[in-house]
């Protein structure tokens, strides 16, 4: 048990007696004070709101902090390599993606090129440069589109049938991007693949089929056949294109085999690099891996390059997404710490303006104390117990006023903004509550703490 000393005791038991027999001018201190404080506590817990909401935005679309993203080409058996090695490991996943058409066979999709609903007239849908002139958006297998000019002469004609982007997935992606339940089920990886791929969509894709009514065939570049998917769940990925995601092993049953590799002339620019290139060898991969999995990660490696794909191929990088957002975050930080400072400075005045008034009313029992031997330290002590447990009293009842205005807030913007109903007051809030309130109680009570200490013995007399 940790025992005080004696003076810091003495003047803690008198302090608390001093703020008892003052309770009025403790309780007009503290409303001076409260404002500040309470300033400095919700700077910071909006700032830690906002790290969060940032952060959770960054995940749903890259990933968690610290993931490793590797790329595989789709060189030679790259792509059946990495679903060997990755499947059913443990933090790691793996994705590739595709064009996908759900709905009537042979017909123009509703949103050509797997644009946003809501945006239908800002692309495809709707004249370019010309009354006569229209573009769709057309996607490689790397994920780069760019508007395609459609002839309206040899243009099929719209029907009942929407456009995805299709997202296949080797193992759990919600390890690396936690997307948001919105109804229905995810995708259980576990068990044989089924011949009819279970979908999950996103609430971008969600708007389409509840719109327009979709037949329950899908069709895609590479497939042997027009295949029956069957919509299990729609979640929140923060994308406002419509995406559905697939277990890649139900999708890959309706892929056509690849072809055998066919090497780059020889003596063709581009090295070892193009003669390991072949004409339809899979989809390019993006594999995740968590910190940790470095095993994992050099076994993917050493057979990637045993499989014939140049090591130069392989692009890793880290997502240091916190690290991109604190240089932002914390210049408004600093600049609304600055001025909560300010209004901090309004309390401090408050509490110096009190503590002056209160050392000289109780002049005659000061210089009484020091005429029974009361070290001047010990008198400046009591000053100062009493500022600093006010700026203590002050700082919890900040505190609690804000957490109980996060609260509130919680429970009215929750349904709009998810994330928020996964938070609680931060800590980091508290802390710079509780530090505002003993600064300001130092900064207060210091000058009259040195007054209270200076006072003669002789002034006794006057009593």
């Amino acid at each position: 048990m940790i025992r005080l000393s004696g003076r810091f005791r003495s003047a803690l038991i008198i302090g608390v007696q001093g703020i008892r027999a003052r309770k009025m001018r403790t309780f007009l201190s503290m409303i001076s004070l409260f404002l500040g404080v309470l300033a400095v506590v919700t700077v910071q817990a909006g700032a830690e709101t906002a790290r969060t909401l940032s952060l959770a935005d960054i995940e749903l679309h890259e990933g968690r902090d610290g993931t490793r993203m590797m790329f595989v080409p789709p060189f030679g058996s790259a792509s059946q390599v990495t679903e060997d090695v990755i499947k059913g490991r443990p933090g790691v996943a793996a994705t590739y993606t595709i064009q996908a058409t759900i709905g009537e066979p042979r017909v123009r999709a509703i949103n050509p090129g797997a644009q946003s609903f809501e945006h239908l007239d800002d692309y495809g849908g709707g004249p370019v440069y010309g009354p006569e002139t229209r573009f769709e958006m057309r996607c490689d297998d790397a994920g780069n589109c760019r508007p395609v000019p459609i002839d309206a002469s040899a243009a099929q004609p719209k029907g009942a049938a929407i456009e995805v982007m299709l997202v296949a997935m080797v193992n759990d992606i919600r390890q690396f991007r936690p997307f948001r339940p919105v109804s229905g089920s995810w995708l259980d990886f576990g068990g044989d693949p089924s011949y009819s791929p279970r979908l999950v969509i996103n609430k971008a894709a969600a708007v389409g089929f509840s719109r327009y009514t979709i037949p329950a065939e899908m069709r895609f570049e590479g497939a042997t056949a027009n295949l029956t998917p069957r919509i299990i769940g729609v979640i929140d990925d923060g994308s406002e294109q419509p995406t559905a995601y697939a277990r890649a092993d139900e999708i890959d049953n309706w892929m056509a085999p690849p072809q055998p590799p066919q090497p780059a002339p020889t003596g063709a620019p581009g090295g070892d690099l193009k003669a390991a290139m072949v004409m339809s060898s899979g989809q390019p991969l993006q594999a995740y891996f968590r910190p940790g999995t470095a095993e994992t990660e050099d076994l993917l490696t050493r057979r990637l390059v045993a499989a014939g794909v140049p090591r130069e191929a392989l692009h890793v990088q880290v997502n240091n997404a916190r690290q991109r957002i604190e240089q932002q975050l914390a210049i408004l930080n600093w600049i609304f710490l600055g001025m909560a400072g300010l209004v901090l400075l309004i309390g401090v005045a408050g509490i110096l303006n009190v503590g002056l008034a209160t050392v000289g009313e109780r002049v005659e029992e000061f210089a009484l104390r020091r005429a029974v031997g009361t070290p001047r330290v010990l008198l400046a002590g009591i000053v100062l117990a009493e500022t600093l447990l006010t700026g203590l009293l002050t700082a919890g009842a900040a505190i609690g006023v804000a957490a109980a205005g996060l609260d509130v807030g919680t429970r009215i913007l929750g349904g709009r903004i998810p994330q928020l109903q996964e938070m609680g007051f931060p800590w980091q809030a508290g802390v710079a509550g509780v530090i505002a309130g003993l600064v300001a109680g130092l900064l207060g009570g210091s000058i009259p703490a040195l007054r209270a200490a200076r006072i003669p013995i002789a002034t006794v007399m006057r009593a």
